[in-house]
C-alpha cells in the first residue's frame, strides 16, 4: 500500500465524541506533534492534536493497517480468500501463523463492509433486484444455513446479503436423526422463520426508500409471504427452481452469483474440508467476496477489460485494486449501518455448538 505524503492532513478529528468528527464542519484546527518511529515502512508517522478536543492521533490513525505488525498481508488476503484459499493455506503461504491471518480476515471483512456500504449509502434503490438462497453449513453439515442475496438485475451488482440457520432437512439414516434430535435438545432448534425474517431484511435495506420496484425470485414459499409485508409497491416475477439454467432464465444474475460463490470460496465447496467453523466466518468471507466480485472482477469471465459491475453503476471508472479499496480506514462512527450487518461487524452472529463466540471489541483493530 502506497506511504502518506509529507504534505498530507487529516480531513477530521478521528474522536468520534469530537465535533469535528464529521468531515462537515468547517473551521476544525489541529497542530503537527512531532513523530514517532516504528519498524514497519513508513517508518516515520507524523503525530497530530485536535485543538477542539486535544486528541492526539497520527497518519496511520486513518490507515487501514492501523495497530497491525505485518501490514504488507492485508492486501494479499485479498486474492488469496477470493481465488478459493483456504486460511491455513494462506497462513503457510504468506509464513504467518493461522492466528494472524484469521484476525486479519476478519479485519479485512468489516474493511469491505464498511467500503460497500459507504460506495452504497446515498445511491437510488434499484429497479430491478434478483434475490435468492444459497445453502452451505457451519461447524458440520447438521447446522445448515441459508445465504440471502440480492443482485441488481441487468448490472450483475451484488448489493446485500444476510444469512439464516436452517434445520437439516433431506434423507438421514436413523442414527442421523437420533443424532440431530440430541443436538437440537442440546442447542435449541433453529428459528422456523428464520428465511422470512432475514430475507425481509434484505429486501427492505435493499429497496429502502422505494416507491416500486419489480423482485425476481424462485418459487420459495416464503418470498410471497415476505413480500406481501414489505411496504412498497412490488410487482412478485416468480420463476420455477426446476427451469433450466441458462441465460434465458430470469434469475440469470444470481445463477452466476451462486456458481462464482461456490468456484471462489473454498468454504462453499460441494466436498471440501474447508468448511465455515462459524457463521460469522462464512458471512465474514462473504464481505470480501462481495467487494471483489463489485470492484475488482470484470463482468465476464472472457473478455478482456469487461466492466466491473461498479463501473456499470458508476460507481468507479476503472476496475480497483486493493492498494485502492484499502487506500483509507473508514469510520464506524460515520455510517449507519443496516441491522444485520451491524451484528457482523461486531462479531455478534453466534454458533451456538461452540461454546466460545468471541465478539469484536478490539479499541485499535476497527
Amino acid at each position: 500500500m502506497s506511504t502518506t505524503p509529507k504534505n498530507w492532513v487529516p480531513p477530521f478529528c478521528p474522536n468520534p465524541n469530537c465535533k469535528y468528527h464529521n468531515d462537515s464542519y468547517q473551521g476544525w484546527t489541529f497542530k503537527r506533534a512531532g513523530y514517532y518511529r516504528r519498524q514497519a515502512s513508513p517508518k516515520r508517522i507524523q503525530r497530530f492534536t485536535c485543538l477542539h478536543c486535544k486528541l492526539s492521533f497520527s497518519t496511520q490513525t486513518f490507515s487501514t493497517t492501523y495497530w497491525l505488525k505485518q501490514p504488507d498481508l492485508l492486501p494479499e488476503l485479498f486474492t488469496k480468500i477470493t481465488g478459493c484459499m483456504a486460511n491455513r493455506q494462506s497462513a503457510r503461504d504468506l509464513k504467518a501463523k493461522p492466528s494472524t491471518i484469521d484476525r486479519m480476515v476478519s479485519r479485512l471483512a468489516r474493511h469491505s463492509l464498511l467500503f460497500h456500504w459507504q460506495m452504497i449509502k446515498d445511491l437510488l434503490p434499484p429497479a430491478e433486484i434478483v434475490v435468492d438462497g444459497f445453502e452451505s453449513f457451519e461447524y458440520s453439515q447438521y447446522f445448515p444455513i441459508h445465504l440471502n442475496v440480492a443482485v441488481e438485475k441487468g448490472t450483475d451488482f451484488f448489493i446485500y446479503f444476510t444469512d439464516s440457520p436452517l434445520r437439516r432437512k433431506g434423507r438421514m439414516k436413523e442414527a442421523q436423526k437420533k443424532r440431530r434430535e440430541f443436538l437440537e435438545n442440546l442447542h435449541g432448534r433453529p428459528d422456523p422463520k428464520a428465511i422470512q425474517k432475514d430475507m425481509k431484511e434484505l429486501i427492505e435495506v435493499t429497496l429502502r426508500g422505494s416507491e416500486s420496484a419489480v423482485v425476481y425470485s424462485d418459487d420459495h414459499p416464503a418470498y410471497k409471504r415476505i413480500i406481501k409485508q414489505i411496504d412498497c409497491d412490488i410487482r412478485h416475477d416468480i420463476t420455477p427452481g426446476t427451469d433450466y439454467r441458462n441465460q434465458h432464465n430470469s434469475l440469470t444474475e444470481v445463477n452466476v452469483l451462486d456458481a462464482l460463490i461456490r468456484h471462489s470460496s473454498s468454504n462453499h465447496k460441494r466436498e471440501t474440508i474447508a468448511w465455515s467453523k462459524r457463521r460469522q466466518a462464512s458471512a465474514e468471507r462473504l464481505l470480501i467476496f462481495l467487494v471483489w466480485r463489485n470492484y475488482m472482477k470484470g463482468l465476464r469471465e472472457k473478455e478482456r477489460g469487461s466492466p466491473t459491475p461498479a463501473m456499470l453503476k458508476g460507481l468507479t471508472d476503472h476496475p480497483l485494486t486493493a492498494d485502492e479499496i484499502l487506500g483509507q480506514r473508514i469510520f464506524l462512527s460515520q455510517l449507519d449501518l443496516p441491522p444485520r450487518w451491524a451484528e457482523y461487524y461486531d462479531r455478534a452472529v453466534e454458533t451456538p455448538a461452540i461454546g466460545r463466540n468471541t465478539k469484536h471489541e478490539l479499541k485499535y483493530a476497527y
